[in-house]
């Protein structure tokens, strides 16, 4: 597929993530945690749509703080998800996960310093937003409803209980199931589109259409990473999602239904530009070549 449209966008990210981490203190072996987990690969994903939801917006606003900042949530997440107390893994991305490299103690540590760097970008974005002539007015509640979202989709009721109800289902059902996946997968794209909204100079009466637009891109992505688990290994798979427990057919038919109904709120929204179209189809193909009509 040709990504020529979104490579700008990865390369610029890139060049602003490194820049970001020489700028996170001294060196030290925190500070190396915590570059060694930003700089593992990755698709990007997450801060790429907060810069393609500003872009299709078309108002010139600088949304880059917040694309780091949601990077550092989702990376932090990472870090806590591989612990030993947590999933145990000893590899992220087909690298040593952090914990192995680095300890426990770090490796912790370093999670508690981007989930702090994640709430300074949106202070910083916000103050970017406060220079703009146009949409100065809207910086201070671009803020507030911003620390409202990060507070939500990261704590308790976001990825955090995801977390605990992946590690401590009360259950093997379909309810439980997209339980975890809205909560512990959806809650991050919907950062990133609700980031990228506010900070882009969306209207921000139409954040929870937003939100109704991120939360069915982040179900087909889970659906999508669900049937590449089903069908790459059937019988070893110990953990719960849609294809094992309820079927690779209601899983592969529910995957197309959400990536309609996303295209449809994209349109509705008028950000189904060229570069979100092809963001569209990147999320097509991580899906299993038999799903796709």
């Amino acid at each position: 597929m040709n990504q020529d449209l979104l490579t700008p966008f990865r390369i610029q990210f890139e060049k602003e993530l490194l820049s970001a981490i020489s700028l996170m203190g001294e060196k030290s072996a925190l500070r190396d945690a915590c570059e060694y987990s930003l700089t593992n690969g990755g698709k990007r994903l997450r801060p790429l749509i907060v810069m393609l939801v500003a872009d299709a917006l078309g108002h010139g606003l600088d949304v880059m703080p917040v694309s780091l900042g949601v990077e550092y949530f989702h990376t932090a997440s990472l870090i806590a998800d591989d612990l030993p107390c947590m999933d145990n893994d000893d590899e992220r991305r087909s690298r040593a996960a952090l914990h192995k490299v680095f300890h426990e103690s770090v490796a912790l540590l370093a999670s508690y310093s981007l989930i702090s760097a994640g709430y300074e970008s949106i202070y910083r974005n916000g103050q970017i937003m406060k220079k703009h002539p146009l949409f100065a007015y809207q910086s201070d509640a671009a803020s507030v409803l911003a620390l409202e979202a990060v507070s939500e989709c990261a704590g308790i009721l976001g990825a955090t209980n995801g977390q605990f109800l992946d590690l401590f289902p009360p259950d093997h059902s379909l309810e439980t199931i997209l339980k975890i996946i809205r909560q512990k997968t959806v809650s991050l794209f919907q950062l990133s589109f609700s980031l990228g909204w506010l900070f882009g100079g969306g209207d921000p009466s139409k954040l929870s259409e937003v939100k109704t637009c991120a939360a069915h891109m982040g179900l087909a992505f889970q659906i999508a990473d669900d049937l590449q688990d089903d069908i790459q290994d059937r019988e070893q798979q110990s953990e719960i999602n849609i294809a094992t427990v309820c079927g690779h057919d209601y899983a592969s038919n529910l995957f197309i239904q959400e990536m309609k109904s996303f295209e449809a709120s994209l349109q509705k929204l008028n950000l189904f530009t060229a570069p979100f179209q092809q963001a569209v189809q990147l999320l097509w193909s991580l899906c299993p070549s038999e799903v796709k009509e």
